[in-house]
């Protein structure tokens, strides 16, 4: 039996080298985390904001509209909380969404430093390597270099004692 091509896909990204790495599996479970937080957060917020005098979040859309601008921390003020359950809410998502772009963050500039180490120390062996070829060149010539002069020496004094 065939296998769905969603399973084929999910396999081939989880079972290679790439997802064990941790940096990866930590920025790809925030945001998991996050995503189930900003859910959870929008139902929570229309069940405590619903009804209240002055709510602004009382759909499932709106709520969803406002924890992601929340937890982005771009907050444009035209929706917000009014209850203390709200704020209450507002916290979480708040600090869901600051928690997930600092793991992801991290987890990109770890990314980034360590393929420049790798590139980094790449290029320090193969300079490390090119100088020792070419200290054992310099060796070499110095050595053919001795042998010459020690036969022009044995010539000259082959003429001058011969």
């Amino acid at each position: 039996m065939p296998q769905p091509f969603l399973v084929l896909l999910l396999g081939r990204l989880f079972g290679g080298r790439w997802w064990r790495a941790f940096h990866v599996r930590a920025a790809l479970l925030a945001t998991l985390a996050t995503i189930v937080v900003l859910l959870t957060g929008s139902v929570l917020m229309v069940a405590a904001e619903q009804g209240a005098p002055g709510a602004t979040i009382t759909s499932f859309p709106r709520a969803v509209w406002w924890s992601v601008e929340t937890a982005t921390t771009v907050g444009y003020g035209d929706m917000y909380p009014v209850t203390p359950w709200g704020r209450v809410i507002a916290a979480a998502v708040m600090l869901a969404g600051i928690t997930a772009f600092g793991v992801i963050t991290a987890t990109l500039a770890t990314w980034f430093v360590g393929r420049a180490q790798r590139e980094a120390r790449a290029v320090g062996a193969a300079m490390r390597r090119r100088a020792e070829e070419g200290e054992a060149a310099v060796h070499e010539q110095i050595g053919a270099l001795h042998q010459r002069f020690d036969r022009i020496e044995e010539l000259l004094a082959d003429r001058s004692g011969g």
